[in-house]
């Protein structure tokens, strides 16, 4: 698939304890549930107050509302300012290819992983328009077509998060553990009527430099459309929309994660290496150095400073 298809269509994040967390971007502290790896805690952590026991529509109406209160907006931060541009552009990609393709005819490439938790929201508020409501007689049972290919050795974290995700986001999410090319074409053979996938690459990804927001695939991948809306979202432009709209994002990702592989390959970003600092995991359990979390990170070319390829 030439111009690749992006690191977060492999798997996502990991550590000793599965945490949910709430961020605010308005607020200096962090709100921290320990979640002990159990679906049912996580759901709860996901949305503490809100989305609980939602039906599809009425949860892509919420995430739509909220979506458009923070474009309407008078920020004073040019992050913020910036990021607000980037959401109007992937809006914009979004409603494009729900013009070219039939919900039905599309999915969304899903792993855990920072970049593809803004593509699903901004997905999913872009949905209300082509959602029957629940007081039509339909959309009660309505679930996102979804793909999640997973890496060698992924972390049980990731696996949790993305498995709350599924409950929480109406996900009808397949598994595959095969190499990214035989994947897609397992999937697309399994689900003939999938045209268009939503991938959450970004221009600084492996093999994300010539991306457009349309590119069918070629050089001996199955044929479909990949579909881009975040292709030129920056790191911290990820991190300014995850936290201002109160996303919920996997753990490892305030414990010094930035890039998210499988536990071979993935490591805390050493910029974020607090010197002298030491944390203890578990009782009685080793210390280990501190990390700050991943959205102090300052510049874009350091992301993946703790990957090994």
């Amino acid at each position: 698939m030439s111009k690749g298809i992006m690191e977060n269509s492999t798997s996502s994040s990991g550590s000793t304890t599965a945490t949910a967390t709430v961020t605010n971007s308005t607020s200096p502290s962090l709100q921290k549930i320990d979640a002990k790896q159990t679906s049912q805690t996580l759901t709860a952590a996901l949305a503490p107050s809100e989305g609980h026991g939602e039906d599809l529509y009425t949860m892509c109406t919420r995430l739509s509302q909220k979506v458009h209160r923070f474009l309407e907006a008078d920020f004073s931060s040019e992050l913020l300012k910036g990021v607000q541009r980037q959401t109007g552009i992937s809006l914009g990609v979004i409603e494009e290819a729900l013009r070219r393709y039939k919900l039905e005819n599309v999915s969304i490439s899903f792993n855990g992983g920072k970049d593809c938790l803004v593509l699903l929201i901004l997905f999913l508020a872009s949905l209300p328009p082509y959602l029957p409501s629940p007081t039509s007689g339909g959309g009660e049972e309505g679930k996102i077509n979804s793909v999640y290919v997973t890496t060698t050795h992924p972390f049980p974290q990731v696996d949790a998060f993305v498995q709350t995700c599924i409950t929480t986001y109406h996900l009808s999410l397949t598994r595959y553990s095969q190499p990214m090319k035989s994947s897609f074409a397992r999937y697309l053979q399994e689900n003939p009527n999938v045209q268009a996938i939503f991938v959450g690459t970004r221009r600084t990804d492996p093999h994300g430099e010539f991306l457009s927001h349309f590119d069918v695939t070629d050089h001996g991948w199955p044929t479909f459309m990949r579909v881009h809306p975040v292709v030129d979202w920056g790191y911290k432009e990820v991190w300014g929309f995850l936290r201002e709209l109160q996303v919920p994002y996997c753990a490892l990702y305030d414990m010094g994660y930035t890039s998210l592989g499988g536990t071979k390959d993935t490591h805390p970003n050493p910029a974020l290496l607090e010197d002298g600092m030491e944390v203890q995991e578990g009782e009685g359990g080793e210390r280990k150095p501190k990390f700050r979390p991943a959205y102090e990170l300052v510049e874009d070319g350091q992301e993946r400073l703790g990957r090994d390829r």
